[in-house]
């Protein structure tokens, strides 16, 4: 009797009626995002709209979908690195829950979906260089336990992240300077460091009064930069090469180089198996034989394809302010630069070319006319 009246329920259309009910209903899904209406998006609108969430429901349901979307929105409020707001979204995180109770819960990862929201969070804080403490430590543990997937994601941040973070040798600042000249001078440094013994000028262009970009230039050049520089040969052209771009975190600045020519190196074409004449053994001068004069070693300014002669960024980049740096670096200490010409290789100029140096372009037919 029993099981014909289940077979009997299993048979009846009751679930396609539940369904038509409900797809026939007018009620549909509301989203709502607080970070959305927030009118002032600073950190305690974030972490107001982020109370609201915990006091609204005492089960926190949906708190994965909402710790991703307060991710998301982290850069629109500038909190990606501030380290109390990474732990108010770790609060959110129900406690005891998601805890293992045995080994086969640890090892195939218990909650998955939760565990893996807060290795993203996480990997976020680690990408923006945030350094979590002991408190967030406590926080992973009281939420996952200490075999938890999020905990060792922390305990290998806490080995890896010291161990980098000053490990390069150009120091920056933890927030970088607004001014764009600032971070020209902090570029140029970090370029130049290879020369303990290099000075870096500021220069502003009204110091040549033929120039039309009113702007400041960054040069940087050494005293034995000058000396290569004095020994280019005139028939030899030096040339302006750029812009290239150095990364300081999120911002890039834009240089020029002045590469001249690269010394030959000494070469020595005697034969060694030549015994036709064959010379005293080298000795002490003046008493037994003679010494060979010791080759000049190469300099750091040395490249391959030329010799760096002087540096410099400019506030905008353009053919004109380049050509001041020239007139300034001829001012200051260059005089050579009055007998060398100047080419200038612009890979794409960022900015329009003066007027001035545009030449009419001259039609074929004008051209047959005037020599008619």
């Amino acid at each position: 009797m029993a099981a014909r009246f289940i077979r009997h329920i299993l048979r009846n259309n009751s679930p396609n009626i539940l369904l038509k009910r409900w797809s026939s209903t007018e009620k549909g899904v509301t989203v709502f995002d607080p970070f959305a209406i927030t009118p002032k998006k600073d950190k305690k609108t974030y972490l107001e709209a982020v109370k609201m969430f915990e006091g609204r429901d005492t089960r926190r349901r949906g708190h994965v979908e909402f710790i991703y979307a307060a991710l998301a929105r982290m850069k629109e409020f500038g909190v990606e690195k501030d380290l109390e707001v990474y732990k108010a979204l770790v609060e959110v995180l129900p406690k005891g829950k998601f805890i293992p109770t045995n080994i086969f819960q640890a090892e195939f990862m218990h909650y998955p979906k939760q565990q893996q929201c807060a290795v993203d969070l996480l990997e976020q804080m680690e990408d923006n260089k945030v350094m979590p403490d002991t408190e967030m430590e406590q926080m992973l543990l009281n939420i996952f336990g200490k075999r938890g997937i999020p905990l060792r994601k922390f305990w290998r941040m806490m080995y890896w992240m010291p161990k980098f973070r000053n490990l390069s040798p150009w120091y920056l600042p933890d927030e970088l300077p607004n001014d764009v000249l600032e971070l020209a001078k902090l570029a140029v440094a970090r370029i130049t460091s290879v020369d303990p013994v290099m000075k870096i000028d500021v220069w502003q262009t009204e110091e040549v009064e033929a120039s039309l970009d009113k702007t400041w230039i960054v040069s940087a050049q050494s005293p034995i930069q000058k000396v290569l520089l004095s020994e280019q040969p005139p028939e030899d052209p030096l040339v302006v090469k750029g812009p290239f771009q150095v990364y300081l975190r999120e911002q890039i600045v834009s240089y020029f180089l002045l590469l001249g020519k690269t010394r030959p190196e000494p070469k020595d074409e005697t034969d060694v198996d030549d015994v036709s004449n064959l010379k005293k053994p080298p000795g002490i001068p003046g008493y037994m034989g003679t010494t060979k004069a010791v080759a000049v070693k190469s300099t750091v300014h040395e490249q391959d394809d030329g010799t760096i002669v002087a540096i410099c960024a400019t506030g905008t980049s353009s053919r004109d302010s380049l050509l001041s740096w020239i007139r300034l670096l001829e001012k200051y200490g260059n005089p050579v630069l009055t007998n060398i010409p100047v080419i200038f290789t612009l890979i794409a100029p960022p900015s329009d070319v003066s007027i001035q140096e545009i030449q009419p372009a001259i039609h074929k037919d004008a051209k047959n006319a005037e020599s008619n």
